[in-house]
């Protein structure tokens, strides 16, 4: 069937969309609303349950760094492999009862999100030259966390067991991947004929080597600083509301994620790089340190909200970024920059866990996570001044 050029267009976006979907919503995230219910049903103690996060962290971790070396050519098969391999894990979860296989798939489920990711964004981006679908292809994570967090939601008000919610997940995602399964196979070419309008290349930025080096560092800083209110948001209004099921919070942030990519990419065109990235990183802290305030609904909601629509927003700003730097390097610096927020995801609980024992609350570690996202912010405006669009 032949489609006019800005159609294909938005179909190509949204299929590496629905991969980002499958591979972080789905596959790294359900398991903030599902883990709940497999401890109160005694598959997983507390201390198994971290474990299995902090193990999906370091697989993160782990596939970032395996792609290093990453080509564009590769990214349709890494799409394919990480997207049938995550719903495999999402389906083995629904039939696995000892502790230690689900912190092992996990683990695996964790490294094929970093892989989801990177080569979506090569895919999408590079391979297939559609620079400008980032908005819609990165609103594939909110996409997937509300979608699994709706699904987890009705499966709970059924009396569903984690295994079936479990399964529950596991199906909706591969109807998904049915979905956009011969878009993922475009040819190299597909987009040749698409010219957008009133949008400017994007080019490579000339500057020296470190302007790639504190463009890691932020993106680290970031994913520390949203981690701890993307692991512990539920749990705030544990025990003070019973009318309220936590994982609707959860995807309220999912659902607050899907515009904020188009709407930070439009503010990245109105107002250039440096200040469109500084708003959001703030509009970040605001969202995370409100909790540390009151954990009352109305600060938790804001804080899902406000977190929820920057942070994907700080993806859809920072890896068009740098692409654009990627020639100051001699790595491939979109799977740099995914294993150095994986690193700030792997140390922000670790910082949250030591605080808490200390504390008793998770305000501290809230604090600490809004200190990093504002020193984010003071490098960025340190940069030079860069226009994007």
């Amino acid at each position: 069937m032949h489609f006019r050029p800005e159609i294909r267009a938005l179909l190509l976006a949204l299929a590496g969309a629905v991969v980002l979907a499958i591979g972080m919503g789905y596959g790294r995230f359900s398991y903030t609303g599902i883990l709940p219910v497999m401890l109160k049903e005694g598959l997983l103690s507390l201390h198994q349950g971290n474990l299995a996060a902090s193990a999906n962290y370091a697989g993160y971790l782990l596939g970032a760094l395996l792609l290093a070396k990453a080509k564009p050519g590769d990214a349709r098969r890494l799409n394919m492999v990480s997207v049938g391999l995550t719903i495999g894990c999402l389906l083995l979860l629904a039939w696995t009862r000892s502790p230690w296989a689900v912190v092992a798939v996990r683990g695996f489920a964790g490294l094929l999100s970093a892989v989801s990711l990177i080569a979506a964004s090569l895919w999408l981006l590079q391979h297939m030259k559609h620079h400008h679908g980032a908005p819609v292809l990165y609103s594939g994570v909110g996409l997937g966390i509300f979608l699994s967090a709706e699904f987890i939601a009705l499966g709970k008000a059924y009396g569903y067991s984690s295994q079936q919610i479990w399964l529950m997940c596991g199906i909706t995602a591969l109807l998904l991947f049915m979905l956009v399964f011969r878009l993922l196979l475009s040819p190299p070419d597909y987009l040749v004929d698409y010219q957008p309008q009133a949008v400017g290349q994007i080019e490579q930025v000339k500057g020296p080597v470190r302007d790639a080096w504190r463009l890691l560092a932020i993106y680290g800083l970031a994913g520390f600083g949203y981690i701890i209110t993307a692991t512990y948001l539920p749990l705030f209004l544990s025990g003070q509301l019973s009318s309220l099921d936590p994982v609707q919070l959860w995807a309220i942030f999912g659902l607050a994620a899907v515009p904020s990519c188009f709407v930070w990419h439009k503010v990245v065109q109105k107002y250039g790089y440096r200040r469109a990235f500084t708003a959001n990183l703030l509009v970040q802290a605001a969202g995370v340190v409100l909790p540390a305030f009151s954990q009352s609904l109305l600060f938790c909601l804001l804080s899902a909200l406000l977190v929820g629509f920057t942070f994907t927003g700080t993806v859809t700003i920072a890896l068009p970024e740098a692409k654009r730097l990627a020639h100051l390097v001699r790595f491939n610096m979109i799977a740099a920059m995914t294993a150095i927020y994986g690193i700030g995801q792997i140390i922000g609980p670790l910082v949250a866990g030591e605080l808490y024992g200390i504390t008793g609350s998770f305000s501290g570690s809230l604090m600490a996570a809004t200190s990093a996202l504002l020193l984010a912010g003071g490098l960025v405006m340190a940069g030079r001044s860069k226009v994007t669009g």
